[in-house]
C-alpha cells in the first residue's frame, strides 16, 4: 500500500473512532450511565405506558394476542425516572419512619418491593408492572391475591405463563422457592432483548459509589455488607432466564 493511500484510510478509520466509538475494539458500552440508573432521556414510546422502541412494539403486539382472548391488559406502572422513583423512595421513608421504624427497619421494608433510586429495572424503559382490567381496576391493582387461585385475574395469569416470552416478556421476581430480594410480583414483565444488554453494562457499575454519592434519605445507613447484599439478592436474584 502506498504511503500517501495509507494515511487517507488510517485517518477515515480515526474519525470513525472518534465519531462511533463501537467501531473500535468493542469496548464501548450502548448505554450511558445516566440511563442506566434513571438520569438519562431515553427515547420512549406508547400510549398511556413508556417502553423503549422495540419493547414498545412486541408489547403492542402481545396487548393485542391478550385482547383477542378476552383480556384487556392495562399498564400500571413503565418508565420511572430517577426523580420518579426518588419520590416513591422518601414518601415510604418518612412514612415508615413516623410509625416509629428504625432507619434500618424502615429500609429494610421499602424493600420488600420497592428499589432504592438508582437501582430499577424501570429507569431502563424495558420493565412495566401490567394488569387485567376487563373487570375494572381494584383500588390495589398490585396485589398477588389477583393473580392467585380464585382471583379476579388469574386467568389473565395463566395466560401470560403461557405466552409472555413468546413477544420477549419475563417475569423478573418469581415465586420459585428460596429466591431472595424482592417479594413475588406476578405482575412485574421485563422485555429481556434488551434488559439482558442493559443489566450487563449495570453490573460494571460501582453501586456502592453511586448510591452514597447520591445522599438519598436514609442513605448514611447503607453500609458496605447492606450494599453487597442487596445487590446479591434485590438486583440480581431474578428470574434466571433474565440473567443470561
Amino acid at each position: 500500500m502506498k504511503r500517501r493511500e495509507f494515511i487517507k484510510n488510517t485517518s477515515l478509520a480515526g474519525g470513525l473512532l472518534i465519531l462511533n466509538p463501537k467501531f473500535g475494539f468493542g469496548l464501548a458500552n450502548e448505554f450511558s450511565e445516566d440511563e442506566l440508573i434513571g438520569k438519562g432521556k431515553p427515547v420512549l414510546y406508547g400510549e398511556g405506558f413508556q417502553l423503549r422502541d422495540e419493547a414498545c412494539l412486541k408489547f403492542n403486539l402481545m396487548k393485542k394476542a391478550a385482547k383477542e382472548q378476552g383480556f384487556n391488559i392495562y399498564v400500571v406502572s413503565s418508565y420511572r425516572s430517577y426523580s420518579h422513583q426518588n419520590g416513591i423512595w422518601e414518601r415510604k421513608y418518612k412514612n415508615y419512619r413516623a410509625q416509629g421504624l428504625s432507619h434500618q427497619k424502615t429500609i429494610e421494608k421499602i424493600i420488600r418491593y420497592s428499589t432504592i433510586p438508582g437501582t430499577s429495572r424501570h429507569h431502563w424503559g424495558t420493565d412495566l408492572d401490567i394488569i387485567d382490567s376487563t373487570k375494572g381496576i381494584p383500588s390495589n391493582p398490585l396485589s398477588e391475591v389477583h393473580f392467585n387461585e380464585g382471583g379476579r385475574m388469574r386467568k389473565f395469569k395463566l395466560w401470560l405463563d403461557e405466552n409472555s416470552e413468546k413477544y420477549g416478556f419475563y417475569l423478573v421476581y418469581t415465586n420459585k422457592t428460596g429466591r431472595k430480594g424482592f417479594e413475588y410480583e406476578p405482575w412485574h414483565f421485563s422485555y429481556k432483548p434488551t434488559a439482558l444488554k442493559m443489566l450487563k453494562e449495570y453490573k460494571e457499575l460501582d453501586i456502592k459509589k453511586i448510591l452514597q454519592s447520591n445522599k438519598l434519605m436514609g442513605s448514611e445507613n447503607f453500609t458496605d455488607e447492606f450494599i453487597k447484599k442487596y445487590r446479591t439478592e434485590n438486583i440480581l436474584d431474578i428470574n434466571p432466564s433474565l440473567l443470561t
